[in-house]
């Protein structure tokens, strides 16, 4: 048996990933011939490497990207690297319906650093977060399978916890808008007992300048107990002469505009 057989039997069997040693113990070669075949199989446009020593197969529609999107790979390749992980973020969002633009990355989390993955046209941008365990998550079907997402309260309150990766602060006003419909007070109430009491802060700021009276208003009490001191609303921008929110305790140091 050579790679390429063993490979057209893991796609009649509907498997589209394998690693480099189950392919050099299936055609029983050395690691030298195996690896040379599986690169003359990729030159072919038949397999792609999104991550060393795991493959994907190539189906002739993602030829062109040349690698199957993230969706299609990353639970196995977690599972594969042995970490818990979720899609996040903006490709959260995305799931649930607000992405207002569609996102040019693939964003996950994961408890440990790791590089970013760029794969032909596909590009996985790993978050590092060692809570990741402990967030709510929801699976959700997937093109081969389930994927775990964060749930949109812990996409809402990441949001805003990270706002380089969410487009800055309008874009993720305008994202929060839309994200709300998915919400659910209880939910979020829960996700802000474990995320820092900051994001908190933020976030029950952004959700009412969008409207969101309902979902922010179960904030508003946690923050009171809890938040102890100011914060900026733009970490990185001055905050002289900037007003504040006594309710979110939250010095008000950018004018946010939604895309409404």
């Amino acid at each position: 048996m050579y790679a390429e057989d063993y490979i057209e039997s893991l796609a009649e069997r509907g498997q589209y990933h394998f690693t480099t040693e189950a392919v050099q113990q299936a055609v029983n070669a050395n690691g030298a011939a195996v690896r040379a075949q599986l690169r003359r199989l990729r030159e072919r446009g038949k397999i792609a490497t999104p991550f060393r020593t795991f493959q994907v197969i190539m189906m002739p529609e993602h030829r062109l990207m040349g690698c199957v999107p993230a969706e299609y790979f990353i639970h196995p390749l977690m599972t594969f690297l042995g970490d818990a992980y979720y899609l996040c973020l903006l490709s959260a969002a995305e799931r649930y319906g607000a992405a207002h633009q569609r996102p040019q990355v693939t964003q996950v989390m994961v408890p440990r650093s790791r590089a970013d993955i760029r794969c032909g046209l596909v590009h996985v941008q790993f978050i590092t977060r060692s809570e990741v365990a402990e967030m709510p998550t929801v699976m959700l079907p997937g093109p081969r399978g389930m994927l775990h997402y964060s749930n949109p309260e812990v996409t809402a309150l990441e949001l805003v916890g990270h706002p380089s990766y969410g487009g800055g602060l309008d874009n993720i006003a305008t994202v929060l808008s839309e994200l709300t419909e998915a919400m659910d007070p209880e939910r979020l109430l829960h996700a802000s007992s474990i995320n820092p009491i900051g994001w908190s802060q933020r976030l029950g700021y952004l959700l009412e300048l969008v409207g969101a009276d309902q979902l922010a208003s179960v904030l508003e009490e946690s923050v009171g107990m809890n938040a102890h001191s100011y914060i900026p609303l733009r970490r990185a921008d001055s905050v002289t002469g900037a007003s504040r929110s006594a309710k979110w305790k939250l010095i008000i140091n950018a004018d946010v505009e939604p895309d409404l």
